[in-house]
């Protein structure tokens, strides 16, 4: 039960950043758990565990950590597409 949690928190706290930045995730419902799930170990990684905790997420640094992974994957893939093509 504890692994569906995490999936569920992990795509709210994925679909919230999205929503803070603007940005689609790539990947749709799979983006927005990877992004989730990533972004909490980032931003516990840079902010360490403080807040209120969910699912063995704090959703604070969560939520900071999958804005800067969408942040720098969207900066990627604009450097990617802006590419020309010869």
């Amino acid at each position: 039960m504890g692994f569906l949690w995490m999936l569920i928190v992990g795509g709210v706290i994925g679909w919230l950043a999205g929503l803070i930045m603007g940005r689609d995730i790539p990947g749709g419902v799979i983006g927005n758990i990877i992004a989730g799930i990533l972004g909490s170990w980032l931003g516990g990684m840079l902010l360490g565990s403080w807040g209120p905790k969910v699912s063995d997420f704090y959703v604070f640094p969560s939520l900071v950590g999958a804005i800067v992974l969408i942040f720098i994957i969207s900066l990627i893939l604009r450097s990617v597409g802006g590419r020309s093509r010869s």
